[in-house]
């Protein structure tokens, strides 16, 4: 047999009380794509870390090729032929993709030289693997699908024949994914080993060779890709069946919540971001806006929810203009909860406790204290009670809200702003960046508010979430709205609005 190319063996961390990884063990065959999932907190990124000398485990061992090596920085990892590509980059923005690429690997104090060997290493790596990227385009001013691209080249640069990817489709298009793994395909031909985190089962089936599954800390099941499906893999996640789809019954609609005319947004630039945009949203409804990231839907939220101000066109909620409402803050004590796409940059502050951030844009409630004076004990309780909720771990109300995976931040966010029992709920990206069982649990929250009445806009990336939740579809494209349709229409009908296709044009 072929010697694996990463061994794993019984490897213990704890953090405190939290035991992060129990005793893990696990093998990674050599030229094959291995993936790794499992519920937010189940200790995948933490094992990883281990592996690329972030974190030092306990105790256990690491073997690559066979060789114990001890991995006590990233330096160690990648001597050893290990790359990582993180959740989020770790690139210098105002530098060039090439000055990103040698950076730590500068060869010398001078660095001409180095840029020049670059070079021409870059362009082969490019044609070798399908990574175009333009070598002297600012890192900061390329879209998230490239910036990906540089993570994956300068791993290659530096040697990597084991690529550890952790999350990587979380800030992709779905045909950006798509490249993606076609990139990953090549590498693997070519001989190279991927590790793949994700919590997306789909992604996981179509692109991997084998599949190790962990739960709180440990690896409970392992798979060959063929030989199981999406069902086996969502239990053993979360050990208990998983409900896949969404059950809801017809919407009761009622009065008219959210009232959106001819609302359009110019940038800077002047470019029209939203394009005269008009619709409504209902008591008791669900509705869903679908379409490509970066076709005005976060431009349109911003509006909505008075982070930005409309061009021209007005925003209606409960029939008071929200420009002239001055501010979010105004908008929360109306009735107006938001979760926004972006939950670290917006929807929390990380070096904040959860508690903390579990009071964000609430701060002034009377029942949380007087004044400038918070009663530290209400706030603390009203955090335990919503981590409890919403099953967020672990449940501690003092740890900085860093700490937390990005399910379970999602998941604080998630519960201050149901928690404020709002008119109309403003949602952006529920389930970015969350597994399988936390997805099953924010979907029937959702549907639940609707059923008490509530008015939700939705929107989403994910076509099949988009199509479970929604009770009306509006696909954008290019910051205007392509069309309504019914949560059963057509996926290609749906797929050409997307892409910017009217059924007649079609």
């Amino acid at each position: 047999m072929q010697t694996p190319a990463i061994e794993l063996n019984n490897i213990d961390k704890r953090f405190g009380a939290v035991h992060a990884n129990s005793d893990v063990s696990l093998s990674i065959a050599q030229g094959s794509i291995h993936g790794i999932i499992g519920e937010n907190g189940a200790g995948k990124s933490t094992l990883m870390s281990i592996l690329f000398g972030f974190y030092q485990a306990d105790k256990g061992e690491i073997k690559v090729r066979g060789v114990p090596v001890k991995i006590k920085s990233s330096t160690d990892a990648i001597s050893h032929g290990i790359g990582m590509v993180h959740q989020h980059f770790m690139l210098v923005e105002p530098f060039t993709v090439l000055e990103n690429i040698i950076l730590g690997a500068e060869g010398g104090r001078l660095i001409g030289p180095a840029l020049a060997k670059a070079r021409g290493e870059l362009k082969r790596l490019e044609e070798e693997y399908e990574l175009d990227v333009d070598p002297d385009a600012t890192v900061g001013e390329l879209p998230v699908g490239l910036q990906q691209r540089v993570e994956i080249l300068k791993a290659l640069y530096k040697g990597a024949d084991v690529l550890i990817l952790d999350e990587p489709t979380g800030v992709l298009t779905p045909a950006e994914a798509d490249h993606l793994f076609r990139i990953l395909k090549t590498l693997r031909d070519q001989g190279k080993t991927v590790i793949f985190i994700t919590h997306k089962l789909r992604e996981i089936m179509a692109i991997t060779d084998h599949i190790s599954v962990m739960r709180r800390g440990a690896v409970v099941a392992n798979f060959a890709t063929a030989e199981t499906n999406v069902g086996e893999l969502a239990e053993a996640m979360v050990g208990r069946r998983v409900l896949l789809r969404v059950d809801k019954t017809p919407a009761k609609v009622g009065d008219i919540i959210l009232d959106v005319k001819n609302l359009t947004w110019l940038d800077k630039k002047k470019i029209a971001r939203v394009d005269d945009v008009s619709f409504q949203v209902r008591k008791g409804e669900i509705v869903g806006i679908a379409g490509v990231s970066g076709n005005g839907q976060s431009e349109l939220l911003d509006v909505i929810t008075g982070i930005a101000k409309a061009t021209s066109g007005h925003v209606l909620f409960k029939g008071e203009d929200v420009a002239a409402l001055d501010n979010a803050a105004i908008l929360r004590q109306r009735g107006m909860a938001h979760v926004p796409e972006d939950r670290h940059h917006r929807g929390l502050i990380t070096s904040f406790s959860a508690a903390e951030s579990a009071i964000l844009g609430y701060q002034h409630n009377p029942a949380l204290g007087k004044g400038f004076r918070l009663n530290q004990k209400a706030v603390t309780d009203l955090t335990r009670r919503q981590m409890e909720e919403f099953d967020v771990r672990p449940a501690d109300p003092n740890l900085k809200s860093a700490k937390f995976s990005g399910g379970n931040q999602q998941k604080i966010i998630l519960a201050r702003e149901i928690g404020s029992n709002p008119d109309l709920l403003i949602v952006g990206q529920p389930t970015r960046g969350v597994d399988i069982g936390a997805i099953e649990f924010i979907h029937r929250r959702l549907i639940q508010l609707r059923d008490q009445g509530k008015a939700i806009l939705l929107v989403s990336v994910e076509l099949d979430e988009i199509r479970s939740l929604s009770d009306r579809i509006l696909v954008m494209f290019a910051g205007r709205v392509m069309g309504e349709r019914e949560p059963s229409a057509d996926e290609r009908e749906l797929g050409l609005l997307m892409a910017g296709v009217s059924k007649e044009a079609a």
